[in-house]
């Protein structure tokens, strides 16, 4: 592990380890905030960005982590139907109390409690893709087959 690392993307850094995979965490000095800046940090397209937005089941109050390309806005009523009840948007202190991390940097793991996870079909027609690693200037490449093995998410059409 990069002990050079902000705290947050050496957690990052550390459970791609833990759960077997050797993805490098990369700190950039320019801002990787916005899945446009991500894809212009690391000279990618946009599609390849797989962007981390967290909701909340409204019933439950339980996060729902929505990873959808980077070309792509994630539609709320299609996570509503996935989950059987109204999906909320959250504000930045939500996500930071429920995930660990600040908007902007959210990861697909390394969460500080338990998400449900959906994974945007459109990623899967790549075999690079870029996800931020716990900053908002951290980003890691891995395969999109992984990301499914790494977060245990569900495969789904996320697309507005």
């Amino acid at each position: 592990m990069d002990t050079k690392l902000s705290k947050s993307a050496q957690r990052v850094q550390h459970i791609l380890e833990k759960k077997g995979f050797y993805f490098n965490v990369l700190e950039l000095p320019e801002s990787t905030r916005t899945a446009q800046d991500a894809a212009e940090a690391v000279d990618c397209s946009l599609s390849q960005i797989a962007k981390s937005i967290i909701f909340k089941n409204a019933a439950t109050n339980r996060p729902i982590l929505a990873v959808v390309s980077g070309a792509n806005r994630a539609d709320v009523s299609k996570l509503t139907d996935l989950v059987n009840g109204t999906v909320e948007n959250v504000d930045a202190d939500y996500v930071r109390r429920r995930t660990g991390f600040a908007i902007g940097g959210v990861s697909p793991v390394g969460h500080t409690e338990d998400v449900q996870t959906f994974i945007d079909e459109d990623l899967l027609a790549f075999d690079e893709i870029w996800a931020a690693a716990g900053t908002p200037n951290t980003l890691f490449m891995l395969h999109s087959d992984d990301l499914i093995v790494l977060t245990g998410g569900t495969v789904v059409n996320l697309k507005e």
